[in-house]
């Protein structure tokens, strides 16, 4: 290869500029590996220079070891730094650190992110600094915070580099060792390397091809990497005459071909194990002639298996002590550290360094720490180490760290290798510290390893329970069968005591994870037992709320009616208004909602639970008390009692709660999913349709057909269903398996069988139709859950068995309307007599429709409203009334087009054309009066007058804010500015003072026509 501007020799060291070590060998046979990674740097930065963004790649370079991976990266970041504008990070992995969570990204990111100034930074981070700040070492986590969940932490990461990189941008990002670097790191680096593709950042990885220098766990990151390269370079070995020339630069043109031939075969081609044998050739003063090629081999033996003797031999035994304890620091060695754990004096350690240095054992690097020349020298030193001396001198590593300042997180990759078995308790509450902190860092996986360590100290009799309690929820976020095994571990009285308030909240982890799981039986006769052995009153009332909690999400039940009963009678014994007091009442409110009894009775306690308004303390969606299925539960109470503008606020709540404590995982999921089910009752479809994908594809990132998929899938099917997408939805729900007999153990969200037989009806499979739903309302029956709006199957039961038995048909839709009647809302009296009204004709047909319009009219339920008015219409014009038809077809039209139903859309023009009506309205396109509600009429009133919002708000005693949003309801429903807004509106010129003046804060995202009401009730 051309040596031009190749100024990196083999065994240089980490590669760093300015490191002081003298160049020995220059880059061999590497021609085509750096014409691609300068095209690749060339390319980005032409790329952003001519104003592109979605411009990354992915470059690997693999090989075995020592094969000269470090000295091509390190010519690519030469390459990349000369590149004016162009932003550089670098991070190695170290095989002593592949355990030390975020070790690498500490080192990648760190460095951009301290230095931009402080307004940057806070736009650079967003929302997520709480998240990402401690992972990256960037600030401690604040006093009370809850552990993070890993996803949360990539996210966090995901949003921050996009963030930074357009600020950066053309920026390359390189990483070295990428086969040591730890789990934490290469799980977003792998997740990132998808996401680079979109944004002006070019990945440079090097790493070891062999899976056996992998750990096991992050094979599967190792297969993505490979996968995803977009500029793919493994190295070969070295030509015989590159190593000639290496030869003979280093011992003279003397070395005769043979002698050359039999190195090279002797080295096969590696230049790491070429630089060792020349040293081993020149330290035996060995002459390079063929006579002497024998004895290659046998030298080459002592160059790469040091063992501890020849290492004495070589160093002696005070600076091997000191390689020693720079090799379990690993990369980035601290002179002051290296030096108090080999338990040297400043003078010796210097002339330690400087020998470690002379025989090219350590470098310097620009920041004044050390580093080996070659990471496979930190590995053969480390391995000399005698098992004593080596667990000696973690111990002795753990404790000059932690004194140096550099926190438990740093000191307990040491403390867990240690000697165990001696029941020190100061080293057991220094794991269990530790492990704590790596909690609220997102590393569970680093937490139970302290945690394991702490079980084999062992700990005392007293707290063994106790750590194994910590182990169990160490895994909650991450691995479920982990954790009930420790937690039932933990409640086991042959392992020790465990406090009565720590017994009373490991049986609800355990309870909980196993509900998750999908054993919801199991979860909730764990609670009921343990209630018998439960003396204090709080922790049983938990217990107990949490059992009746878990039977109510099951598929079925045993004693459906009777558990209610309970449950009431529970409810009437309460005196107070603790979070155990409140967690009953919102199950009972829940309960009750799928009992189908009065509304009003199941909003008086949900309302009893709230304070003013939103969750109490205590209750709370990332609360570790409860859990989220208590609120969640208040949320569907109010989502299926007509109070839907509530629920949306609480599952507003439930997004942002998961996103600040860096939850990604199941809990944003079904947070998602409440408010894709809230949209979709609203009538909001592509919004609903939205929320529930982003649902479904985070259940999925977790594990297949969770609980949460099903319940996703379900109201995605119904959603794509009012949207007119019927062979989609179709796809969807056969694809996804979402047919009998459902999820083995846990209901789905809303009726799995009810929802199935409505997408039969809608694909008129009948027979299919009335299979399933006759079998649902059976089971629905025995249970005693009538409510018509979480399970319609009496009204879709009725259309699918109309043709064939019509007086059974109308019993059937005849009950459905008896029980929305007795739940009361206006939404399920709707629906119920909408659906009746598909199996009459005629007259009664109207009269039914009339009635269901009404209803409709008064709930936040638009898209079932539309679908009333379309029906109405339609029916209209089979009674010959074709006037009134073609108004409420037009009504129906505007409303299916703002809930996204373009179906609905598509049947009412076609109804309209087909009859020789107009398919679109015509007229002056004037909004009228009427179209403004009375709130809004009364801003719009002053507003024409001139007045301004400040002055309305003082006028009606309103906050401006709310102000603003009705005068931005009035201007998009008159379709004009305040300049034409009486014109728009078919008023006269009324004469102003002044000019209308806009709003003087910034609007509020706009409501629904019809939402009105609930909105100015949360307002007030």
């Amino acid at each position: 290869m051309t040596e031009q501007g190749n100024g990196l020799r083999a065994g240089t060291g980490p590669g760093r500029d300015g490191d002081g070590a003298a160049p020995r060998v220059r880059l061999r046979d590497r021609d085509a590996e750096l014409r691609s990674a300068e095209t690749a740097v060339e390319k980005l930065c032409r790329e952003f220079a001519a104003g592109g963004t979605e411009i990354g790649e992915l470059l690997t370079i693999s090989g075995r070891p020592g094969i000269g991976k470090t000295s091509l990266l390190h010519e690519v970041r030469r390459t990349a730094k000369l590149r004016d504008g162009a932003t550089v990070l670098f991070a190695r992995g170290g095989e002593q650190q592949v355990k030390e969570p975020y070790h690498v990204l500490r080192q990648l990111l760190q460095p951009a992110l301290t230095g931009l100034p402080p307004a940057e930074f806070r736009q650079v981070m967003g929302t997520w600094e709480e998240v990402v700040g401690p992972a990256m070492g960037l600030k401690q986590p604040k006093a009370g915070a809850r552990r993070l969940d890993p996803q949360g932490v990539r996210d966090g990461l995901d949003y921050v580099l996009t963030q930074l990189a357009p600020r950066s941008a053309p920026l390359v990002m390189i990483v070295d060792d990428l086969h040591w670097a730890d789990l934490e790191s290469l799980s977003w680096l792998t997740q990132f390397a998808v996401r680079a593709r979109e944004l002006p950042v070019l990945l440079v990885f090097a790493f070891r091809e062999d899976e056996h220098d992998w750990q096991p766990e992050a094979h599967p990151h190792h297969s993505t990497v490979l996968k995803l390269a977009t500029r793919r370079h493994e190295l070969n070995r070295l030509s015989l005459t590159s190593v000639t020339d290496i030869i003979r630069a280093e011992l003279g043109e003397k070395a005769e071909d043979a002698f050359c031939y039999e190195f090279w075969n002797v080295v096969n081609g590696n230049p790491y194990e070429a630089i060792a044998l020349l040293d081993q050739v020149r330290d035996q003063e060995l002459e390079p002639v063929e006579e002497n090629s024998v004895q290659l081999r046998e030298l080459a033996v002592d160059a790469n298996g040091m063992t501890l003797k020849t290492w004495l031999d070589r160093l002696g035994a005070s600076t091997l002590r000191f390689a020693w304890a720079c090799a379990m620091l690993g990369t980035d060695i601290r002179i002051d550290l290296a030096t108090r754990i080999s338990t040297q004096s400043a003078e010796g350690a210097r002339e330690s360094i400087k020998q470690l240095r002379k025989q090219r054992v350590l470098t310097q690097t620009p920041n004044g720490n050390l580093e080996f020349v070659h990471p496979l020298i930190g590995s053969s030193i480390y391995n000399t180490m005698p098992e004593a001396t080596r667990t000696g001198m973690h111990g002795v590593a753990a404790a000059e760290i932690e004194n140096a300042g550099l926190g438990l997180l740093s000191a307990s990759r040491h403390l867990v290798e240690t000697f165990a078995g001696e029941g020190d308790d100061r080293t057991v509450r220094k794991l269990r510290k530790a492990a704590a902190e790596h909690l609220l860092i997102g590393a569970p996986e680093a937490a139970q390893r302290c945690l394991h360590r702490a079980l084999n100290e062992p700990p005392a009799d007293g707290i063994r329970a106790e750590v194994l309690y910590e182990l169990g929820c160490s895994a909650l976020l991450t691995d479920p069968v982990a954790t009930v095994n420790q937690l039932k571990l933990a409640l086991d009285p042959e392992e020790g005591p465990l406090r009565p308030e720590l017994r009373v909240d490991a049986t609800f982890r355990l309870s909980e994870v196993l509900a998750h799981s999908g054993e919801l039986r199991e979860a909730a006769l764990v609670c009921q037992e343990e209630v018998a052995a439960t003396d204090d009153a709080a922790g049983r009332l938990r217990l107990q709320a949490a059992s009746f909690m878990w039977h109510a999400f099951r598929k079925s039940e045993e004693d459906g009616p009777g558990r209610s009963r309970r449950l009431g009678e529970m409810c009437e014994g309460l005196t107070g208004r603790e979070p155990a007091d409140r967690a009953v009442l919102a199950m009972r409110a829940w309960d009750l909602t799928l009992r189908g009894k009065p509304s009003v009775d199941a909003l008086a306690h949900a309302d009893d639970v709230l304070e003013a308004g939103r969750l109490p303390k205590g209750l709370g969606w990332t609360d570790s008390t409860w859990g989220f299925e208590l609120p969640a539960m208040l949320g569907l109470t109010y989502t299926y009692n007509d109070r839907i503008a509530q629920a949306e606020r609480l599952f507003a709540d439930a997004i942002v709660q998961s996103e600040v404590a860096g939850w990604s995982g199941a809990h944003r999921g079904f947070a998602y999913f409440l408010m894709g089910l809230a949209r979709f009752r609203r009538g909001l479809l592509a919004e609903a349709e939205d929320f529930l994908r982003r649902a479904l594809r985070l259940s999925e990132r977790i594990a297949p057909k969770l609980p949460l998929a099903w319940d996703a899938v379900g109201v995605l099917v119904d959603t794509l269903l009012a949207r007119g997408r019927v062979e989609e939805a179709w796809d969807l729900a056969t694809g996804f398996g979402f047919q009998p007999p459902y999820h083995d153990t846990a209901m789905v969200l809303p009726d799995a069988p009810s929802l199935y037989g409505k997408l039969l009806v809608a694909k008129r499979r009948y027979a299919g139709a009335a299979a399933a739903l006759t079998e649902a309302g059976a089971q629905l029956e025995a249970r005693g859950w009538h409510n018509t709006v979480w399970a319609p199957w009496a009204g879709h039961l009725a259309i699918a068995i109309a043709q064939d038995e019509p007086d059974r048909a109308r019993e059937y839709a005849h009950k459905a309307v008896r029980d929305a009647r007795t739940f009361g809302t206006a939404s399920a009296i709707g629906t119920a007599l909408r659906l009746h009204a598909q199996i009459e004709d005629g007259q009664q047909a109207v009269e039914l429709l009339e009635q269901a319009v009404a209803y409709l009219g008064q709930s936040p339920a638009g898209y079932e409203h539309a679908v009333a008015l379309v029906e109405l219409g339609a029916a209209l014009r089979r009674v010959g009334r074709l006037e009134d038809a073609q108004e409420y077809l037009y009504q129906g039209i505007e409303l299916a087009q703002h809930c996204s139903a373009e179906g609905l859309v598509e049947q009412a023009r076609r109804e309209l054309a087909n009859y020789g009506l107009r398919p679109n309205r015509l007229g002056d396109f004037r909004a009228s009066r009427e179209a403004l509600s009375q709130p809004e009429w009364d801003v719009a009133q002053l507003a024409l007058r001139g007045v301004p919002p400040q002055r309305i708000a003082d006028e009606l005693g309103l906050q401006l804010s709310l102000v603003n949003r009705r005068l931005a309801a009035v201007y998009r429903k008159a379709g004009s500015g305040p300049d034409g807004l009486a014109t728009a509106l078919g008023l006269p010129g009324q004469p102003r003072a002044t000019r209308p003046t806009w709003p003087t804060t910034p609007a509020q995202p706009t409501r629904p026509a019809g939402d009105a009401e609930q909105e100015e009730a949360g307002d007030a």
